[in-house]
């Protein structure tokens, strides 16, 4: 009996050092206790509140070391004078809420942010407005993680001397949401992350990438937009991912593209909007995708397929007036599609059950031309090419003879956003 009533107490103890019984509130003002955040900071216990009031703040290099909530009250302003990192939380439980930070140093040497994360838990970052900056939030070997609600806009005008406006670097179980990130150079960006979900976000105008990933496994994003970005999104090397409900808008340019697969296998791609890219979906050595309920409008290609993809359903798809639907690159195919709507496609439907009679062959030989000689698209309106596409209808010799779509719908596909 004697030894579970000392178990019991060094369990209370143990309690009590991780949560104390009350947290006390440090404020911060130009007439408080504590006229700088770096000093409200080092003086606070763990699980106090730093209380900034309203103001600008010219700090840099406050660093957080313990269990603490920085709270910002009427959106106080801290300056970083382009001096260096401003913010860099290096314990679990800890929120920062509620700040615009400016003018983070810029170097070629060290990836100098807003607000870092290294090595922490339970973080949560919101409600921040994040300007001229280098890389915005950037977290580092961190998990259970929140980003919510932040806004960030950079002035990126090369990718060389630029950061990224999200960064997740090694963490696992984070949730990116309801961010507006603009004007850098990717907008989003992970790299060996895990069971991240990335949802509601806004990822434009910015140089390189909306969203970025590289090497990272069992990931969703959702209902986020992706326009004006030197390239929509960009999914490589990864497996498991769930892409549902995106829009992806007007992103243009020679090597442009809505969505870039490389090297992607086991995924899912549905509900989502490809509208004015110059390619919809590029894709490439990727396998086993379920490619569904999706909208193609409007784009130069709406799926640009490069070779070793094997195993794909494209299956409710909407293709509409897009320049090509389907591009190929060889004769082979391994692909299915089935029941999809072709704003393109002149076929019969007799019997009235809202299939057409006829199958449709989505590749054209002109996309294939195009492919290997890209100046002829200035021909693309020309008569000549409707003759050779039409033999090529006839008489497949140079694209896939059975890829084809069996049951092409005569209207096009409603689809629920709720899916």
């Amino acid at each position: 009996m004697k030894k579970i009533y000392s178990i019991a107490l060094v369990l209370l103890g143990s309690l009590m050092v991780c949560q104390p019984l009350s947290a006390n509130t440090l404020e911060v003002c130009g007439k408080c206790d504590y006229t700088t955040i770096s000093e409200a900071v080092a003086a606070a216990q763990p699980f106090d509140t730093v209380l900034v009031k309203q103001g600008t703040y010219a700090e840099y290099n406050i660093g957080i070391v313990k269990p603490l909530t920085l709270l910002g009250e009427n959106n106080p302003v801290i300056d970083g004078q382009d001096k260096g990192e401003i913010i860099t939380v290096q314990s679990d439980d800890v929120t920062v809420d509620g700040f615009t930070v400016v003018n983070v140093g810029t170097s070629y040497t060290t990836d100098y942010a807003a607000i870092r994360v290294v090595k922490s838990k339970r973080y949560t970052i919101k409600n921040c407005r994040l300007e001229r900056l280098f890389f915005g939030i950037y977290l580092e070997k961190s998990s259970d993680g929140v980003v919510h609600n932040n806004y960030i806009q950079g002035d990126a005008v090369n990718e060389y001397n630029s950061g990224n406006g999200i960064q997740l670097w090694y963490c696992k179980n984070v949730e990116v949401t309801g961010n507006t990130v603009k004007n850098v150079r990717d907008g989003i960006y992970l790299e060996f992350s895990d069971h991240i979900d990335i949802r509601d976000n806004k990822s434009i105008d910015n140089l390189r990438y909306g969203l970025h990933f590289m090497f990272s496994n069992d990931d969703s994003y959702t209902n986020n937009l992706f326009q004006n970005n030197g390239a929509g999104v960009a999914v490589m090397f990864s497996k498991n991912i769930e892409m549902k409900n995106n829009v992806f808008r007007k992103n243009w340019g020679t090597a442009a593209f809505g969505l870039l697969l490389k090297e992607i296998n086991d995924s899912e791609i549905s509900g989502n909007t490809f509208e004015e890219n110059t390619v919809g979906i590029n894709i490439e050595g990727s396998n086993r995708i379920d490619y569904l309920h999706n909208d193609f409008k409007n784009n130069g290609w709406a799926v640009k397929v490069r070779g070793a993809c094997y195993a794909n359903i494209f299956k409710f798809n909407n293709f509409l007036y897009n320049s090509f639907d389907i591009s190929y690159n060889s004769k082979l195919n391994d692909n299915g599609f089935d029941r999809n709507y072709w704003s393109n496609y002149t076929g019969y439907d007799l019997n009235k059950n809202g299939i057409g009679d006829v199958p449709y062959r989505p590749v054209k030989l002109f996309s294939y031309i195009v492919n290997r000689t890209p100046e002829t698209i200035i021909l693309l309106r020309s008569l000549f090419i409707d003759i050779i596409d039409f033999s090529e209808k006839v008489s497949p010799v140079f694209t896939p003879d059975n890829l084809l779509d069996e049951n092409p719908q005569m209207k096009p596909i409603r689809h629920d956003t709720n899916r």
